[in-house]
Parts: C-alpha cells; structure tokens; sequence
C-alpha cells in the first residue's frame, strides 16, 4: 500500500481556533486517566466530544470508560478489534450496543468523535446518536438502542464507580492508543449535531474543525480536558474541578500534535508485510527485529519547501545499526524491506560511521554516531538538496560533523522525476543481522525530553538543536504555508 500523501490542499494556514496540546497515549505503558464519581449526575443524558489520531489498530481500545467496582455494570465508548466505532453498557439488567460499519484506519489523521446518550427521547434510533467529523453517523452493523430512560453508567456515582479516559476494561490491557485532545463531557445536555464542539471551514467545506469549547453547559459532572498543564495532564478546565489522576503518563506525553496542527508521525500502513518494524510512543519511536532493515516512513510527505526533523539514536547493543534519511519511493522501500538509502529513491546517513548511502553505495560525509546521538536532516527540494548534521553540527562531506550551518549538500532526485512525487521521512536498519535498530523521531513534537527546545521560523516544533533558517516542523499548518 502506498503511502498516504498530505499536501497543502488538506491543511489549513489558519483554523480561527487553534488547540495547543494533546496527550500521547502509549498502550505498552497502560496510560490512563481515571477519577471516582462521588455522586450521580444526569443519568438519562449526557454528550461526550473528544478529538483523536490512532496510532494503532486491530484490537479493542477504549476511549471513555466507566465500570462499577466488580465490572457487571459499565458503558463505554472505545474502537473494538475491526476498528469500528462502539458504544457499549449494561445496567445490570439491561444492555445496547451500536457498533458502525464504518472503520477508522487512517492513522495520520485526527477525528472528532460525539457521542450522545438520550435515553428519554421518544424515538429509540435517537437515543444514542454519533457524529464523526461533524456528520451523524447513520450506518450500523449493529444497533441494540436502550430502553426509554435507561440510566447510564458514566455519570453514575454509586458501586464507587471509576470513569477513565484510555481505561481498560476489567480483565483486559485495552488502554487507547494514539493522540486525544479537547476531551469534553456535558452532564444534563443532549446535542442534536456536533455544533458545539466543531464548524466546516469556510474555505474548505470538508474540513471539520475544532471550536472554543469553554463556555459551554458542563453540568455537575461534566468536564474539560485541554491537556495543557504537562505536570497535571488530568486537570479538568470546565471550571468543575473534576480532575482526573494520570497513571503511566509523564510530562513528556503532553504533545503539540493537535486537530488543529497535525504533525508527523511514522505510517503503520506503509510496511513491509513481514518482518514489519515496530512503532511505539504515538508512532515516533521505531524498533526493527534482528532481521529486519525497513523502519518506516513519516505519514506526510512534501512536494516543495524546506523541512528539518531530528532522530535520536536509543539502541544500547554496541553497533550503531540506525539509518535515517529521505525517500521518495516509500511504498517501494517497504515491499522490498529496505533500508533508507539502499533503493534509488531514498538518501541517508548511517550511525556506524557517519557515511551516506544511495542505492546501496556509502561514501563520507560525517563521523560515527553513539548511543544517545541525535541526528539532524535537513531537506530543501526546491534544491535538490539534503544535508546531515548530528548534535549541533553538520557534516563537511569528508568524514566531519564540524559546520555551523548547512553547507555541503547531497544531491536528490528532482520532484518532476521521483517515484511518488513527494519526499518522506525515512528511518531503518543497515543491515538484517542480528541486533535491531531503535529510532525516536522528532518531527516536531518529540516522544523524548528536550533540553533546550527550540522552534521553527514559523514559531512551531520542539527541537534540541537549532533549526537551520528558512527551514520548517512537518506539520500541517507549515505545509499549508510553505509546502
């Protein structure tokens, strides 16, 4: 499967509202956000919004939760293992269930999700309701409706009932995956569309986007997560105090990916179909098996402009296996399983020794890398330009990482004549023997602490070196702009 294109056209420069952060769930780390409820609320209604990118598919993730303490009653809200959209509850004595026949596998995009439960609405179909992107929701592959004026578990605040946002059910680890922002519960209110939480651009009236949520109706149990506090990412902004307690989740988790501004991650779609590497942290930190050369490639790919990312080498076996660099032929690179710079269309610099590699000839250009290294690149394709650096300083072409500022240039493929017609991110193994390759991707909003940080021109990304003038995050809004 090829890789999935992002040019300007599916962007926006400007959203009139913007989202600052989101939070990264990593399910290997059983990340949640959990609370008790100490009373009932509003039994009967209630509209849950929340805006999410997956990272991952196939198995059963939860988005909102809520269970009694032995489990025999709950309600959720979660992608189940055919990646459909799901509502499930049972009261103890009466269970619903709707289930889409829409899936949701396109991990390099954000959905806003609403879901509402009525359960006093006089017609059954519209007692619980879901609008993707701003559209109900109208196709089902199974639609069990409640009863008139079932109570639902989400609000309930008996049977010390626990309400958690990436909660696993009672026996299983089914924690979300991915990126979650603008989580918003409304006690008390039914929306008849997704109105409050959401507008079509004007320009782009397929484009759903995101709206200030801050003055709406919360009621007593109702809340507002904006994930903009790093130490307490649980921090209910509704002005109802109704925090939540983060388990598994670190300062590091809070994430300027946003439905607004969409960076960067590696494609879980564009792999080999085996020996497949893999992807952790939302998607930015990509593992090899000792047999395995093909890392991945970045979810966005750019036609024009000038665009900077860094790669920090993880691995701790000794040999330096990383490769990173650029291809313009991604879907070729993962059915063949190779590596960065062993095709035609891919370019990259090798953490052994620092050489380059295209079409699987090396050559030198910097010094080898070690444990901890970041590395630097830098892409100018109205150029045809790439340049390495590594910890601050970049390569003079002859065997040293001593340049201030990008000088010596490896010459691309011309748009006009490459594979896809964009270039891509792109990591691997150099070779497949034993020992693996393990890469943290920062495209901008990095899955790793940051000692300095530093932004864009545009004022976007984060970054542990300076990023060279003229040159741009990877994310949506600079695409719009620059790409």
């Amino acid at each position: 499967m090829s890789a999935p294109l992002i040019l300007a056209t599916n962007s926006i420069k400007d959203t009139g509202y913007d989202v600052a952060n989101s939070i990264r769930y990593n399910d290997g780390d059983s990340p949640q956000l959990t609370r008790i409820n100490s009373s009932n609320g509003n039994l009967k209604n209630f509209t849950f919004s929340v805006w999410v990118k997956r990272s991952s598919g196939g198995a059963t993730k939860r988005l909102l939760h809520c269970r009694n303490s032995g489990g025999s009653q709950f309600a959720s809200i979660f992608f189940n293992s055919s990646d459909q959209l799901e509502y499930s509850s049972s009261d103890g004595s009466n269970s619903d269930n709707l289930v889409t026949n829409r899936v949701f596998r396109d991990f390099s995009a954000w959905y806003n999700i609403v879901v509402v439960w009525d359960s006093d609405s006089s017609t059954q179909s519209d007692r619980i309701r879901f609008f993707i992107n701003g559209t109900r929701e109208t196709s089902f592959a199974t639609s069990d409706f409640p009863a008139l004026n079932q109570e639902s578990m989400m609000s309930k605040g008996t049977d010390a009932s626990t309400i958690g946002l990436g909660f696993q059910s009672v026996a299983n680890s089914e924690h979300f995956d991915g990126y979650m922002c603008e989580a918003v519960f409304l006690d008390g209110t039914t929306s008849t569309d997704a109105s409050e939480f959401g507008e079509f651009d004007e320009d782009s009236p397929t484009i759903w986007k995101p709206i200030d949520v801050s003055g709406l109706t919360f009621g007593s149990h109702g809340y507002y997560l904006d994930f903009e506090d790093s130490s307490a990412l649980g921090d209910d902004v509704s002005g109802n105090n109704n925090d939540f307690t983060p388990s598994n989740l670190a300062a590091t988790d809070q994430s300027t990916d946003t439905c607004t501004n969409n960076f960067a991650t590696l494609n879980p779609l564009n792999v080999p179909t085996s020996n497949a590497p893999t992807f952790s942290e939302g998607n930015l930190i990509s593992s090899t098996s000792d047999s395995a050369k093909f890392g991945g490639t970045s979810t966005i790919g750019v036609s024009s402009g000038k665009w900077y990312a860094e790669f920090k080498s993880a691995e701790t076996g000794g040999e330096e296996k990383e490769m990173v660099g650029v291809t313009h032929s991604p879907a070729e690179d993962a059915r063949n399983g190779d590596n960065v710079g062993r095709s035609t269309g891919s370019f990259a610099i090798r953490f052994l020794d620092g050489q380059q590699s295209n079409n699987n000839s090396a050559s030198a250009y910097g010094s080898a890398f070690s444990v901890g290294d970041i590395a630097q690149v830098a892409l100018d394709i109205d150029n045809n330009q790439l340049f390495f650096g590594k910890n601050g300083q970049w390569g003079d072409g002859s065997g040293n990482f001593n340049q201030s500022t990008p000088t010596s240039a490896i010459t691309i493929t011309t748009i006009a004549n490459s594979t896809e017609g964009a270039y891509f991110f792109s990591v691997g193994d150099l070779s497949a023997t034993s020992g693996r390759s393990l890469i943290s991707c920062n495209f901008g909003s990095p899955p790793f602490a940051i000692s300095s940080g530093n932004s864009d021109g545009a004022g976007y990304g984060n970054f542990e070196y300076s990023v060279p003038s003229g040159y741009f995050a990877l994310n949506t809004k600079n695409l719009a702009e620059y790409g």
